[in-house]
């Protein structure tokens, strides 16, 4: 009978694991490419210097990227606390509707105050709309996996009226809102540093970069160094357990589903106030979902998070370019290397995970020569 395996390390766990299994997501993408008669590594070329080569491929990469590090830390914080927030996708678009009523309706604030109440708006619609899967989860018993994804579908359907019947301008074709005022825009980056006379390739990539990266460390600092983040994961471990600790798993569920929907609502204020400038139909695009792999590749750890994201960020810009480049590479293949990122990354992460412990096991063992 063989010894069970030592744990890995950390390091091994939160870097290595990861890195496997992109690894092996790539070489199975490679095969797919060589099948449709592509070379599989001119197309990683194209791909990486599509996505990295330039500044203007850059700007792009880190606005997708901003998307999913926020997407990524929404679904990262219902996980510590045992749960499943499928719904992301739909509270993103909700807190687009609260960013956009914002600017649209309070055009009084001074300054860019209006901007500021736009982005506060955002994280408050999101919690809201979440909350209300929390509470059902908490004091109905219904599984938040249900109806999140229920929820997705409502909030299509919310903002489908809304911006058809209620919202759209008057002969506007477009389902659409009028263009929010400047002062409720989030500055971008090449015009920040056009001021000190700094050249950047016009890119949607803006401001909410920072905040995400602000939004990581909160995030950090809430989950591992204060005591609702303990009480978030003893919920998550073992609510049981948790009861007879003294905390309320009722009031845990319902606080991560709103800090999770504020979260989400990150996403309309890099797409909405900081790129379209306007409220428009279907501006999530999937990235919500795009927010679970992003989630379960970063190990749930804001930091795996970030990297996670600009990886996601990378295929998304570095795909459109080789799907330009190679008409046989379709926008499809990159949602299969995606969909391969995510099998290896979610269902299969534990299949290297034991050759990678007796492996380093080994070598901890070997005696000195």
């Amino acid at each position: 009978m063989s010894s069970p395996l030592k744990p890995l390390p950390q390091w091994a766990d939160v870097a290595l694991i990861p890195l496997i299994n992109v690894a092996a997501a790539f070489i199975i993408s490679g095969f797919v490419v060589l099948a449709i008669g592509e070379n599989p590594l001119e197309a990683v070329q194209i791909l990486i210097t599509g996505a990295l080569g330039d500044l203007e491929g850059i700007g792009f990469t880190l606005y997708y990227a901003t998307s999913f590090i926020f997407t990524g830390l929404a679904v990262a914080l219902c996980f510590h606390a045992g749960l499943f927030n499928i719904g992301v996708e739909g509270q993103a678009y909700i807190a687009g509707l609260g960013a956009a009523l914002a600017a649209l309706h309070l055009g009084f604030l001074p300054g860019y105050a209006l901007v500021v109440a736009a982005i506060f708006a955002a994280a408050l619609f999101g919690a809201a709309f979440a909350a209300i899967p929390g509470y059902l989860q908490a004091y109905r018993d219904s599984h938040i996996v249900i109806t999140t994804i229920m929820f997705n579908y409502i909030a299509s359907a919310i903002m489908g009226y809304l911006l058809v019947d209620v919202l759209r301008v008057p002969g506007q074709m477009n389902a659409e809102t009028a263009a929010f005022p400047e002062t409720g825009r989030v500055p971008q980056f090449h015009e920040i540093l056009a001021y000190f006379g700094v050249h950047w390739p016009v890119t949607p990539f803006n401001l909410s970069f920072l905040l995400a990266l602000a939004a990581a460390l909160v995030v950090w600092l809430l989950i591992w160094r204060t005591r609702l983040g303990y009480e978030i994961r003893t919920v998550g471990a073992n609510p049981t357990a948790a009861v007879y600790g003294g905390i309320s798993p009722k009031r845990v569920v319902i606080v991560s589903t709103l800090l999770s929907g504020a979260l989400a609502g990150g996403m309309a204020v890099n797409v909405i106030l900081g790129e379209e400038h306007r409220l428009i139909l279907e501006y999530t695009a999937g990235f919500g979902f795009v927010g679970i792999a992003v989630a379960l590749m970063g190990r749930a750890h804001p930091v795996g998070i970030i990297l996670a994201a600009i990886l996601f960020g990378m295929l998304y810009q570095g795909g459109a370019e080789l799907a330009f480049d190679k008409p046989k590479i379709s926008r499809d293949m990159i949602v299969v290397i995606q969909g391969l990122v995510v099998l290896f990354a979610g269902a299969l992460e534990h299949m290297f995970r034991r050759p990678v412990a007796t492996l380093l096991a080994r070598r901890t063992t070997q005696p000195p020569i």
